[in-house]
């Protein structure tokens, strides 16, 4: 208990997010007034005790809880019969950032679609509809899986991608491209992240469900430099690899008790079930609060150093072997962040000149989730977002995990400035993209197939 109380009050410890799943495959009309008004009551009654509930535990418990969260079913399941062009799915987002802001809560995710092997009329005009939508609605999030280990990456959505994250920035230029930050891109995507901007509640989920994502960056941090010190104390030398490894999963084990501890007590509040536990270090922009500055303590000098992406290999493997024994139910992404403007510490290695978006992707092999947060030019052709893309999609596709790609072509800023999103969602240096074209690639058109190791059955 003394442990928990001071990785709280001087470690940073919080449940990053309590998120409720909905399903609103039951909300499905082909009157889309009747479907807006299905969704909204639905969403407004089984969670209007989300937010109220989050405070009560945090309060009684003195665990901080930064966010209460929703996600829904892939809207385009839903919308398929009411939704005849892209401004029908426009007045469906107003309707579930309406909903959201009558809850309280800070985000809605699942204005997504699933088209890793093709993509339906509804899941077109919904994909059409992002730009106007993130335009005119401040709490929904958006997330649009292009490929899959078992059916290859459909290139027909990555190249349309590209152009749409082009017309989001330019639709919500007035504030730094933002509606950017709330899109995008995945490849395997999970059916039970918790974590925005890629949450969306999976159809083979319960009708409702509690899922909960702790972060504790700060902990583990603190726990690598004691075990250090200590080791500097007895022997003159740090910790050897076996030494902190067991220290990162003891650390791990601990921080997810808590997250246990409050979903558990959510679901139990709530009469709602208990899904899963994130176990994803999740960095803020607060000093001390940082994956990189943990990278730092295990050895580099910054993230971007030769031996980053064996030491983010390490240690999302041992928050994984120390979480999953101290939950039953674990899933999400669990593993480590590694978003460029939420982490003070991959914002210094960037203008330090030490973290490139090349040996970015290269992390993103070993660790959840991708391309993260990552600010980069106005004037980045939509091909050249398409390719990356596509290249971060592979990474999944290859290795079975998911990869995603969060990217912001900040319109009227280039390489050298810096942009402020506000928040949890920090400031980011616009950081330079590779020159050279990949538009013959991304408009080949059609799909890459599944890997070879994906026939299995």
């Amino acid at each position: 208990m003394f442990e928990t109380n001071k990785m709280i009050e001087q470690e940073n410890l919080d449940v990053r997010t309590i998120t409720m799943g909905i399903s609103l495959l039951d909300c499905a009309d082909t009157d889309l007034d009747v479907t807006c008004e299905k969704i909204y009551k639905k969403i407004t009654t089984l969670a209007k005790n989300l937010v109220k509930t989050g405070e009560d535990i945090a309060k009684e418990f003195g665990v901080p809880i930064v966010n209460k969260r929703i996600s829904i079913t892939p809207i385009s399941l839903v919308c398929g019969s009411c939704c005849k062009i892209p401004g029908d799915y426009v007045k469906v987002a107003k309707t579930l950032d309406k909903a959201a802001k009558e809850v309280g809560v800070n985000f809605l995710g699942g204005y997504s679609a699933i088209v890793s092997k093709g993509m339906t009329e509804s899941d077109e005009l919904l994909i059409r509809s992002i730009p106007m939508a993130m335009a005119c609605t401040e709490r929904i999030c958006s997330s649009i899986n292009v490929g899959s280990t078992k059916t290859g990456i459909n290139m027909d959505a990555v190249r349309l991608m590209g152009d749409i994250i082009k017309d989001t920035a330019e639709q919500t230029k007035a504030n730094d491209s933002l509606g950017c930050a709330k899109l995008v891109v995945l490849c395997n995507a999970p059916d039970d992240n918790p974590f925005m901007a890629g949450a969306f509640h999976g159809v083979s989920e319960a009708d409702a469900i509690i899922n909960v994502g702790v972060s504790g960056p700060g902990v583990v941090k603190y726990a690598l430099e004691q075990m250090d010190k200590n080791a500097m104390a007895e022997n003159g030398s740090n910790a050897n690899f076996e030494v902190l490894c067991e220290t990162i999963k003891k650390t791990a084990f601990k921080i997810t008790r808590v997250g246990q501890l409050v979903a558990q007590e959510a679901s139990k509040r709530l009469g709602i079930p208990f899904g899963i536990i994130d176990l994803s270090l999740a960095p803020t922009p607060a000093i001390g609060d940082s994956v990189a500055d943990i990278l730092k303590c295990i050895g580099v000098e910054h993230p971007g150093a030769p031996g980053t992406t064996a030491a983010l290999a390490m240690l999302n493997d041992q928050v994984k072997k120390g979480g999953v024994m101290a939950s039953s139910y674990v899933g999400g992404l669990s593993g480590a962040f590694i978003p460029v403007s939420e982490d003070q510490g991959m914002i210094d290695a960037v203008e330090a000149g030490a973290l490139t978006i090349e040996k970015l992707e290269a992390m993103t092999c070993v660790c959840s989730v991708g391309l993260d947060m990552i600010a980069i030019p106005g004037d980045t052709p939509a091909t050249t977002i398409a390719g990356i893309i596509a290249d971060e999609s592979a990474i999944g596709m290859v290795n079975q995990k998911t990869t995603a790609v969060r990217i912001i072509p900040v319109v009227g800023k280039s390489v050298g400035e810096t942009v402020e999103f506000g928040g949890l969602l920090g400031y980011a240096p616009i950081m330079p993209v590779n020159t050279f074209s990949s538009e013959r690639f991304v408009n080949r058109g059609g799909r890459i197939p599944a890997p070879i190791h994906s026939f299995k059955n």
